[in-house]
């Protein structure tokens, strides 16, 4: 079955609370969703509102207080450290706001870096880093350092490392939070593109890709937006 045929999260009634001195605050309240593949969504809402956490959770990078959810067909709460580990290496891609690249690697090192930290040699992990980054643009800028490449440029990195394990998911996190209009625009439709299964050579005609932003400009170019307030979907 194609990704773009089945539903890659499935919420149910998730609830995440968090103790704060003698409170306890409920950052998401009985979140229920389905979310197929092959789709681009934004997640939006006010600073607070449960935005990241619902991210997180998703992510295996967060567990829920009560509540189900299954993530790939993954049950994520049934998961200990070790698996959560493993389904974060295998099964999803992060993109977060700061890029996250190693400095003193080059381009497609730090593509390659998932599988390097997945017993892979950086040789027979290479092809693959190159195409991805020719994907995203880059093919150019394959051995410059991170500090040889403009912000939008080291996004593109990121999201082509985001890809290099083949997942069916990507989560970003505010990934234009530091790029100008023009430069996040470009960015927003790589993402679009990716979810749409645009120009990839994989085994995937679409993927998942969810993104968290207070942009709404970057919130209007997704296929779906999504609106949490107080921990609840609006």
């Amino acid at each position: 079955m194609a990704v773009g045929e089945r539903n890659l999260v499935e919420a149910v009634d998730v609830v995440r609370e968090y103790k704060l001195g003698q409170e306890r605050v409920r950052a998401l309240d009985g979140v229920s969703l389905t979310l197929p593949g092959g789709q681009f969504v934004s997640i939006v809402g006010p600073s607070g509102a449960g935005k990241s956490t619902l991210l997180h959770v998703m992510g295996a990078l967060d567990t829920p207080t009560s509540g189900s959810i299954h993530v790939d067909g993954v049950d994520l709460g049934a998961l200990d450290d070790n698996a959560a580990s493993e389904f974060r290496r295998h099964r999803v891609g992060f993109i977060f706001q700061f890029f996250n690249l190693v400095p003193t690697m080059s381009a497609w090192e730090n593509v390659a870096l998932p599988r390097l930290l997945d017993s892979t040699s950086l040789r027979r992990a290479k092809p693959r880093a190159v195409e991805l980054l020719e994907r995203v643009g880059l093919g150019d800028r394959i051995n410059h350092r991170p500090s040889e490449l403009s912000g939008g440029q080291m996004q593109r990195v990121a999201i082509a490392r985001s890809l290099i394990m083949d997942p069916a998911i990507l989560l970003a996190d505010e990934p234009t939070g530091n790029l100008d209009s023009t430069t996040g625009g470009s960015v927003l439709q790589l993402l679009a593109d990716v979810a749409h299964g645009v120009g990839a050579h994989d085994e995937h005609t679409g993927r998942l890709v969810v993104m968290v932003t207070h942009d709404e400009h970057a919130a209007a170019v997704a296929d779906t937006t999504i609106t949490v307030r107080d921990g609840k979907i609006a």
